[in-house]
């Protein structure tokens, strides 16, 4: 087998053989977009993620970052060693168990158990045999039916930032001259992107939806790194020393000695449409 068969360059230009080369090379441009640090996840069995025809495969083609994940592995295990200091992040969650949708469900719960996915949004990816089967009340923010097109699962999965269960009860904050745009899981300081990592955006959402009251730190140690984190309470001191450098005066985050933090009340802020979202990063470029 030549290995040069198997390379994207080749892998894509197959599929755009098949899918039509204008469409693949735009829903590219569009994925390019995406921030190269954001991967997505791709939940399913074995033989499921290893189908040429598959989720995994076919966001590969569309250049995403993808890590992929067996239904039944802890999902800690798509989190790399780097991944906090570089400021990656999981976009979105796609589960694809097209036959047991049942078994996508249980999946999804373990997810939800760590605090890194509990605002990711979250697909899934159902045969149209058992299209009937999915419940709404079983968590997941959309679903795709098999056969699916490059495109319409691009548009699904994007959209899984604007809107859907999770993502439709979250707000943006304002916090003097910074903004923090939860759908977006972007934060800016002057209208400026600032590189901040997951858990340090983690922790400046959970001081943003205290709603100015103060907070313990055992309470901001287990809600973002976990029940189950050994470490010190430290943790917590190191990391708000890295927002306030970060982010400057607008942080307003008072000390409460010998017990935790308390932000200043910020304003809250309806989801921003996509096209104001998009108009205001033009003009900070």
């Amino acid at each position: 087998m030549n290995p040069a068969e198997h390379t994207p360059a080749t892998v894509a230009k197959q599929s755009a053989a098949h899918t039509g080369g204008t469409a693949l090379r735009a829903t590219r441009t569009m994925v390019a977009r995406w921030a190269p640090r954001n991967y997505i996840a791709v939940i399913g069995s074995p033989a499921v993620l290893r189908r040429k025809n598959g989720v995994a495969a076919r966001l590969r083609q569309l250049g995403a970052e993808v890590r992929t994940l067996d239904l039944r592995s802890d999902p800690l295990h798509l989190v790399e060693a780097a991944d906090d200091e570089l400021g990656v992040r999981p976009r979105a969650a796609v589960f694809e168990s097209p036959d047991v949708p049942e078994q996508a469900v249980d999946a999804r719960r373990a997810l939800r158990r760590h605090p890194i996915f509990d605002t990711v949004g979250t697909l899934l990816v159902v045969d149209e045999q058992h299209v009937a089967r999915f419940n709404r009340t079983s968590g997941f923010d959309d679903f795709v039916v098999v056969p699916f097109s490059a495109m319409e699962l691009y548009v699904r999965i994007r959209a899984l930032g604007f809107g859907g269960a999770d993502a439709s009860m979250e707000s943006s904050y304002r916090l003097r001259n910074i903004e923090v745009d939860l759908p977006g899981r972007e934060v800016r300081r002057d209208g400026r992107p600032v590189a901040l990592t997951s858990k340090e955006f983690a922790l400046l959402v959970r001081l943003c939806k205290q709603g100015g009251q103060a907070v313990s730190r055992v309470r901001l140690l287990e809600g973002v790194w976990g029940e189950s984190y050994v470490g010190s309470r430290r943790t917590v001191d190191i990391h708000v020393r890295r927002l306030r450098a970060k982010l400057g005066p607008g942080l307003q985050l008072e000390t409460v000695r010998g017990w935790g933090y308390r932000l200043r009340m910020p304003i809250v802020e309806e989801p921003t449409p996509k096209a104001e979202r998009a108009a205001r990063t033009r003009r900070a470029k």
